[in-house]
C-alpha cells in the first residue's frame, strides 16, 4: 500500500531505535524509544538541525564549508568525545561532593523525547548508584522520573506538565522526598488527563477501577513488586 513503508525507510527507522556502536563494536550511544516517531524532525528533517551542522563545522572540523554528508561514523563520532573532553557530556557519576554539601537532584527526563535519548537519563542514573554503593545511598539526595508520552523537555501525547520545582523547594527545604509527582496534560486549557510519574525505577500501575485518567487511580510500583 502507498501508506507502508519502504524498505529503505524500516531500515533507517531500525537505525534510529538502534545504539549506536564504535569502531569496535563497542555500544557508546543510545537509540530514540518508540512513540517519538513524530518529533523526529525535530532533528531537522533531511539534513541536521542548525546547532548540530555548526557544531560540526565551527567546532569538530573547523571548516565552515565542511559538508555534513561526509561525516564518516562512527570514526567522527569518537573524535566527537575527544574534542569535547567533558566540556558538555559531563557522565562523572560521582556525586559525593554535591551530596555531601546537602544537594537535592531531583532530574527528569520524556520516554517519547525525539531530541536526547531517554536511557541516557536512566544510564547516567544507574552509573551514579553503581559509583555510590547503591539506592540505599543515594534516594535521600537523586531522584529520577520518567515520563511516558512526553516530548523534549515536555509537550507530546502523556501527560507531561508538572511543577518540579516546587517538589524540588519541598525536599530540599521541608527534607520531603518526592515519592511521586502528579502530571498533567492539557488539551484547550483543560486538564484531561492526569498520571503520577514514579522515582526510577517504580512506574505508575493501575489499581484495577476507576478511570484511567485520573493519578488518584495508579500507585507507583517497582519491578520487583
Amino acid at each position: 500500500e502507498a501508506s507502508c513503508l519502504t524498505a529503505p525507510q524500516v531500515e533507517a527507522a531500525r537505525r534510529i531505535y538502534a545504539r549506536a556502536t564504535d569502531a569496535g563494536g563497542k555500544e557508546f550511544y543510545p537509540g530514540l524509544e518508540p512513540g517519538s516517531e513524530l518529533g523526529w524532525a525535530t532533528y531537522g528533517g533531511p539534513k541536521p538541525f542548525t546547532i548540530g551542522e555548526h557544531y560540526g563545522k565551527f567546532v569538530l572540523f573547523g571548516d565552515p564549508s565542511w559538508d555534513y554528508r561526509t561525516f564518516d561514523f562512527p570514526a567522527d563520532a569518537s573524535r566527537a568525545e575527544r574534542a569535547d573532553h567533558g566540556t558538555i557530556d559531563a557522565k562523572n557519576p560521582d556525586l559525593r561532593a554535591y551530596f555531601a554539601h546537602g544537594g537535592k537532584l531531583l532530574q527528569y527526563h520524556g520516554w517519547s523525547d525525539p531530541q536526547i535519548p531517554p536511557m541516557h537519563s536512566v544510564e547516567y542514573f544507574e552509573s551514579v548508584l553503581r559509583e555510590m554503593g547503591g539506592v540505599g545511598k543515594t534516594q535521600d539526595s537523586y531522584r529520577l522520573f520518567m515520563a511516558p508520552g512526553m516530548n523534549h523537555c515536555g509537550g507530546g501525547p502523556g501527560p507531561n506538565q508538572f511543577n518540579a520545582m516546587a517538589a524540588l523547594e519541598r525536599w530540599r527545604e521541608s527534607g520531603i522526598p518526592p515519592d511521586r509527582i502528579v502530571a498533567s496534560h492539557v488539551t484547550n486549557n483543560r486538564v484531561d488527563m492526569t498520571r503520577p510519574l514514579c522515582p526510577w525505577p517504580a512506574t505508575a500501575r493501575y489499581k484495577g477501577s476507576g478511570s484511567i485518567r485520573d493519578a488518584g487511580n495508579f500507585v507507583c510500583k517497582l519491578p520487583s513488586d
